[in-house]
């Protein structure tokens, strides 16, 4: 079961996410991991939340 505090470290705003803490837009796991669809990354739309999970709901 994951941890429902939120880490002030990792600021969040995608609701949907099953780890969004949604009192304090923030993430509630310990770390996240970010990832690419793409082997050349020049910019941040090229990247992702690889930790991300639909939340119950959505």
């Amino acid at each position: 079961m994951e941890n429902k505090n939120a880490n002030p470290s990792i600021a969040c705003t995608v609701a949907s996410c099953a780890y969004h803490c949604k009192e304090k837009n923030h993430c509630t796991l310990n770390e996240i991991r970010v990832g690419s669809c793409q082997s050349k990354v020049t910019d941040c739309g090229s990247t992702e939340c690889a930790s991300f999970q639909l939340g119950a709901g959505n």
